[in-house]
């Protein structure tokens, strides 16, 4: 058979870690409350998930430790293009979808915006680039975010820059190397977190390579764990390894982010991946931890077509605190809901429609090897 030709089993997922895909919807929940949160307390000492942004950084570092897992011992023999293929397949079917609905929000938001600003060529290209994952950062109205119809896209970008770094170059570097790679990049993190006082950034154009100071050490760091096996075994289960990582979302802010934020992503997010990996999953919160792993990538990536209403919604019409509390949480539920509608009716039949083409690629391929 020639090299380049792979059985269809090497692109079978390996059995996942499932506390580790409860914790990943733990954290998109945490990202989409501080979403909500960060419009209606712009100062963030008085937001009460005012870390929730981090949740971003660990999963950078879930990302590293997952592919890490998935791929180092069968991408030698897959091949890059083989790698890339999965990675598309799984990842940009939501791009898209997060796209589409960004932009309906952007000219049909009942509360605001102004799409009669924009002409029709711009906003085309806004799409398109929003589609395609090319930062540029054109519409005021969405703040200037490095996609302007889905904002979270821009953690999205970075994920596929790792992963092609990790194709060509991380698969086939020794552990001392990538360890030495990682102190690199944590002294990155740690001068980012110093010069702007915190590390919110990379969303933005300005903010831009932030964002790869970010992705750098966290997938590393994930890799790492990984790699060198810094796996905890321990008896905390879902439930107390889910507190945990909460708690780092609800670090209080002060002047001190500058040094608090650096420590919880270098030090605190791989040791919840390390214990989360070792804890042991009880029956009956498995069906809970699949969901929450189920649910997460779409929740994130199709949220925030709704943030941008309701931030319009609150600026005109400034509801009260009771009222704003309700809306919040029904709009929370509203969005676990609609993702797990995305996922069911368009993520998860476009993924099975391309893996099936692919498989039937490659039985084209094996008849005419053989």
């Amino acid at each position: 058979m020639h090299k380049n030709h792979i059985a269809p089993a090497m692109l079978q997922t390996k059995q996942h870690y499932k506390i580790l895909d409860g914790l990943r919807g733990i954290a998109a929940l945490a990202v989409v409350t501080f979403h909500f949160m960060e419009w209606v307390y712009t100062d963030p000492k008085e937001n009460f998930i005012g870390h929730g942004f981090l949740a971003v950084d660990f999963f950078f570092c879930l990302s590293g430790f997952v592919i890490g897992y998935a791929y180092d011992d069968r991408i030698a023999k897959m091949g890059v293009l083989e790698f890339f293929k999965s990675r598309i397949i799984r990842l940009h079917p939501l791009v898209v979808a997060g796209s589409v609905l960004g932009l309906l929000a952007f000219l049909f938001d009942p509360f605001g915006g102004h799409p009669e600003l924009y002409d029709t060529g711009k906003i085309i290209l806004a799409f398109l680039c929003s589609i395609l994952l090319i930062p540029f950062p054109l519409i005021a109205d969405r703040s200037f975010n490095l996609f302007s119809f889905n904002a979270p896209a821009w953690s999205l970008f970075w994920e596929y820059a790792a992963n092609i770094v990790y194709a060509f170059v991380l698969y086939r570097v020794r552990r001392g190397y990538l360890l030495l790679l990682t102190l690199l990049s944590a002294v990155a993190i740690c001068f980012v977190a110093y010069r702007s006082g915190n590390l919110v950034g990379g969303w933005s154009g300005p903010t831009f390579w932030d964002g790869g100071a970010r992705i750098s050490y966290s997938f590393l760091a994930g890799l790492l764990v990984y790699r060198y096996n810094y796996i905890i075994k321990n008896k905390l289960g879902f439930i107390g390894i889910a507190l945990l990582l909460f708690l780092a979302f609800i670090m209080p802010s002060s002047s001190w982010n500058w040094l608090t934020e650096p420590l919880v992503v270098l030090f605190y997010f791989p040791l919840m991946i390390a214990l989360g990996a070792g804890a042991v999953l009880t029956t009956g919160l498995e069906k809970i931890c699949v969901f929450l792993g189920k649910i997460s990538y779409p929740l994130y990536m199709t949220h925030y077509a709704v943030l941008w209403m309701f931030g319009n919604y609150y600026a005109s019409h400034k509801p009260g605190t009771v009222q704003l509390a309700l809306i919040i949480i029904a709009a929370l539920i509203m969005l676990v809901g609609a993702a797990y509608l995305v996922m069911v009716i368009y993520d998860i039949p476009v993924r099975k429609y391309l893996t099936h083409k692919r498989s039937k690629s490659f039985a084209k391929q094996e008849t005419t090897a053989v």
